[in-house]
């Protein structure tokens, strides 16, 4: 029995590894992503706790160089925070890009692959169409030696 190929099968080809090309990124940025979430909740934990300790601190005689360094590195952490979120921007941004360059990469594969269902559908039908046609010649080659052993 003859085997369906599909012309375009290396174009196919192509847009699977572009498409997954894109799923890569994609998950990377995600990973990035979840990586800078945990740390700025980690941040943010961290500030609260030293927010914590300084409230504590503001009882009894209050050491004035201890509140200036306490007061630092709650600003530094801020800061630091800040960046994250930044930086966090920046991904979210890039992610957007890049899942809608993934959803192009998907319908441009989802477009090949409908053709070749097309087209695997067109031969099944002419490959049909072929085998009725010799069942038919056999039917009647078989009714013709019939008609000629009862002559």
């Amino acid at each position: 029995m003859a085997k369906f190929r599909f012309e375009l099968q290396a174009v196919l080809n192509a847009r699977l590894r572009a498409e997954e090309l894109q799923q890569r990124r994609v998950a990377e940025l995600e990973a990035s992503r979840r990586k800078l979430e945990d740390g700025l909740r980690a941040r943010q934990a961290r500030i609260g706790e030293s927010r914590a300790q300084l409230r504590g601190r503001l009882m009894g005689a209050i050491d004035p160089s201890m509140l200036r360094g306490q007061a630092n590195a709650s600003l530094a952490g801020m800061r630091d925070a800040q960046r994250v979120v930044l930086e966090l921007a920046g991904i979210h941004r890039r992610l957007q890009s890049v899942m809608a360059e993934l959803r192009a990469a998907s319908r441009d594969r989802r477009a090949v692959e409908i053709l070749k269902e097309r087209r695997f559908e067109d031969w099944r039908r002419e490959q049909d169409r072929r085998e009725q046609a010799e069942l038919d010649e056999i039917a009647v080659i078989r009714g013709s030696r019939r008609l000629m052993e009862t002559s």
